[in-house]
Formats: C-alpha cells, structure tokens, sequence
C-alpha cells in the first residue's frame, strides 16, 4: 500500500476521528492525597507576550503542571513496582496505539459507584466479541467523564472520607495483564484504579500490576461512548520528557464507520 492510499482511505469518509481528552486548564480535576504525602500542581498558565511590547507578532505562553493532570498517560516507573521500568521518553513507537477494547458498565456504575469490572465481565465480553487481542488498550466505561466539570461528582467522597469510583478488581488486572497480555487500562475517573482500591490486597492493583509488569494506564478519557465495543485504533502519544513518569496526553480514536 502506497502512502497516497493511507491518506486518501483515511480521509474516505469510512473513519471517524474522535477526541479523547479532556480539556486542559486551570479548573481541570487533580487527585489529592491525604497527608503527609505530597500533591501534585494543577495546570497554571502565564502570558509570555502577546501581540504587544513583549512580542509585537506573536504570542506565547508558558504553562506550568503535574505529569498527572487532567487526561494523562501513565509509565511504568510511575509506581514503584515498575520503578526498574520504562519512562514516557523510552515507550516504543509501535506501543502509542492499539485497539480498543470497550467494556460498557456505565448502566452498573450508575447503580454502583463501587462498581468493579470483574472477570466474569470480561469473559462475558468475549464471549459477544471475541478475544481481547494483546497489545490493546482495554478502556471500561463507566460514564465518568460527564462529571469531569463537578468536583463533588468526580470524586464522589462518601461519609467514610473516601472516593467512591469505580474500577478493576485485583482479579480482573492480573487476568488482563497475565492473560491477554494488554497494552494498557483505561479509565474516564481521576486515575486507573477504583475510588476504594486502598482497600484491596494488593492495594491499587492497576498501579502495582499493570506497572510491575511493564503496562501502562490512560486516565481522565472523554468520549468512549463514541466508540464500539472493538475495532477502533487509539492513538496515545505523551509528551517526550526524559525520565518522566506520565504526560499529559490528548488520546485520539480512529473509529471505522
């Protein structure tokens, strides 16, 4: 296949190009930790010049964040388990994109912000649409990202003091990490883990298994309601930064029609 007939199938008409991020600036939701541990910055941004006496025909910013902030990309070394893993400047090119794999338990999570994706779910998920090939990201939509504006909503903190999203259990992680050997998990909430996943044995199971085992996460998505169960490619390029543990990321999908 010629580069012409990339392009030209591309932009056929037959695919649609959908934007999973959410938008970045100063309001976008950030994780907090209880104390003692430290915080990450939200997202700043400040003037450089603008068409004025500092840059009379141009204008530029600069802009100041975590590397996990808003719709962010997830390395190994973000967690201490993958601490002998790679950055997001090592990440091979061939692992910026994979199929998505699309497990729909928004109807539940309604019902259930504790909500886990479970093994049996998966199972009964391939069972309707075949094997979840490896090297795909596996994305469980929970219709999260309405509530990306609505702090209260977002991270949904009960009388117990902790947030209640939803997420993959322990058994789910290993099995998509072990068992069909995934790019990575992706998720609409703050991070890749449950709201409650503190509780679990191993705790953060996403984090401490996904990482371990060289995976990655995609957080904070907008839009997996525009995609099908399978078939559409996700594009996740995070930013270059050496020795970086994540990114901010805009996740694209390329979605047959």
């Amino acid at each position: 296949m010629s580069n012409g007939n990339l392009v030209e199938q591309l932009f056929s008409g037959n695919f649609e190009f959908v934007d999973l991020g959410q938008p970045l600036n100063e309001d976008t939701l950030i994780l907090n930790l209880p104390e003692p541990f430290k915080n990450t910055p939200g997202f700043s941004k400040e003037k450089i010049s603008e068409y004025d006496e500092d840059g009379p025909a141009w204008a530029w910013n600069t802009f100041s964040c975590g590397e996990h902030v808003g719709s962010h990309f997830d390395a190994p070394i973000h967690w201490v388990t993958g601490k002998d893993g790679i950055s997001v400047a090592d990440i091979p090119a061939n692992d910026l994109f994979g199929e998505a794999i699309v497990i729909d338990l928004a109807a539940e999570c309604a019902e259930n912000p504790d909500r886990l994706l479970e093994v049996d779910d998966i199972l009964a998920f391939e069972k309707e649409h075949g094997k979840i090939p490896a090297r795909s990201w596996v994305a469980m939509k929970t219709g999260w990202a309405q509530y990306a504006q609505d702090g209260e909503k977002f991270f949904n903190v009960g009388e117990d003091g902790m947030p209640h999203t939803p997420g993959p259990s322990v058994d789910a992680v290993i099995f998509l990490a072990e068992e069909r050997d995934i790019l990575g998990f992706c998720t609409e909430t703050v991070g890749t883990d449950a709201g409650i996943a503190a509780t679990f044995e191993p705790m953060f199971p996403c984090h401490n298994i996904m990482h371990g085992k060289g995976k990655y996460g995609l957080t904070q998505l907008n839009n997996l309601d525009k995609l099908p169960p399978r078939g559409a490619v996700i594009i996740a390029s995070p930013l270059k930064i050496t020795g970086g543990t994540g990114s901010p990321v805009r996740p694209l999908a390329i979605v047959p029609k």
